[in-house]
């Protein structure tokens, strides 16, 4: 059991997996953001009231904080903030207004303010964390370049707080990760495939990989069979993601999957 540790629960199927790698956490939940753990009856809160909730938290004995799942930036209500909330917002503000990471390095900072431990989904369940090798089918030569030019160019844009993939064939980017997100990425790039040189060509890697200089301990990425779904969509020939750098949901499932789509599924050392 885990009495002690938090899990700060977004959408998607992380915050479920783990709250079976790790049962007995108090699950919480941001107002409008519902997760999808099986049997919680989550704290549900509020960023407009976020320092009554990091007190209710060591109240309650927590000295583990985990955060999984997708969470997009809530509309804030400023006529529902406390007091101490919003004397932190000319602090957080900025950061928020910087960037994903700058945000949550903020968000870190203020937890580990209350004496609260951040720790990584990788820390909670570690076997979701591909070791290097192939787990599904084999890249050609030409994939393989391509994944190295799409690694240096997820570099770049990580440098710049902006995405952890890009999709390129025939040694060109076909598209990258923004905002929006990667399952638009990945469509994005399956429409605009009449654009490659050689039609009969390589058809194209999806690299993913966290940001240089990320932490870690939040926004790990992650892949899982709707990726391969959405990669296979797409045309592509296979996902590499950066060995020990990554999130796969639900193995089994998705290395099935690659592999009745013809998808090879790399972890590439970085």
């Amino acid at each position: 059991m885990s009495a002690d540790v938090a899990l700060i629960a977004g959408t998607g199927a992380l915050p479920g997996l783990l709250a079976a790698a790790r049962p007995g956490m108090l699950i919480c939940e941001l107002h409008g953001f519902a997760c999808a753990v099986a049997g919680a009856e989550p704290l549900v809160f509020r960023i407009e009231r976020l320092v009554p909730f990091l007190d209710t938290l060591v109240e309650r004995g927590i000295t583990q904080v985990c955060f999984a799942g997708a969470i997009r930036r809530p509309r804030l209500e400023p006529e529902l903030f406390d007091m101490r909330t919003a004397s932190l917002v000319p602090r957080l503000l900025p950061a928020f207004q910087a960037g994903d990471d700058a945000s949550l390095r903020a968000v870190i900072g203020l937890f580990e303010e209350w004496g609260l431990e951040v720790v990584g989904a990788d820390q909670i369940a570690p076997a979701l964390v591909p070791g290097a090798g192939l787990l599904a089918g084999a890249p050609s030569e030409a994939d393989t370049r391509d994944a190295a030019r799409a690694a240096e160019i997820v570099a770049a844009l990580g440098a710049a707080d902006v995405g952890q993939g890009a999709v390129v064939a025939q040694g060109l980017c076909l598209a990258v990760e923004s905002l929006p997100g990667t399952d638009a990425m990945l469509a994005f790039a399956g429409a605009h495939r009449a654009i490659l040189p050689e039609p009969a060509g390589a058809r194209g890697v999806f690299y993913k990989a966290p940001k240089p200089g990320q932490d870690r301990r939040v926004d790990l990425p992650a892949i899982g069979p709707q990726t391969v779904a959405n990669a296979a969509a797409a045309g592509l020939a296979g996902i590499a993601f950066e060995a020990g750098g990554i999130l796969l949901l639900d193995r089994e499932e998705t290395i099935k999957a690659a592999e009745n789509a013809g998808v090879f599924l790399w972890a590439r050392e970085a």
